[in-house]
């Protein structure tokens, strides 16, 4: 009788434990949560297509950026997605602390040198949409 209340217990057990304790992927723990992100923090959406055959290059050098991005002292947020469909289709979503500090990532010596290999790896150039982020500490202003 005992070991079949506890092949009932462990399971049960098991379940509670994994929604008890969030994924260690959820939460970022240096990072900011939604909520606490500042009113007049700059968000960009851009996406750049790969030429045809020049997918794998485009998606190396674009992964190269991800951690020295992240590492620039007032970003905020760095994602870099490729369409299941399409592969080679990037789209990045970035968040700064301003838009100076948009700006001057664009300027910095990692940014530029993906830049500089773009007409031989894409078509056409970044599309860039700027955004601003809708939250309860932006509408309250």
């Amino acid at each position: 009788m005992p070991r079949r209340v506890l092949s009932h217990i462990a399971p049960a057990a098991l379940i509670a434990a994994a929604f008890a304790t969030p994924p260690a992927i959820a939460h970022d723990a240096g990072g900011l949560r939604y909520a606490d992100m500042p009113a007049d923090a700059y968000a960009v959406v851009a996406q750049v297509h790969a030429k045809p055959g020049k997918e794998d290059a485009l998606r190396a050098i674009t992964l190269s950026l991800v951690p020295k991005v992240r590492a620039e002292p007032n970003n905020l947020l760095y994602f870099l997605q490729e369409s299941r469909e399409a592969p080679g289709h990037f789209i990045f979503y970035e968040i700064f602390a301003s838009q100076a500090d948009f700006e001057a990532h664009n300027q910095t010596p990692h940014v530029q040198s993906w830049f500089a290999r773009l007409p031989e790896l894409a078509n056409g150039g970044v599309t860039v949409i700027r955004m601003s982020i809708l939250n309860n500490a932006a509408s309250a202003r």
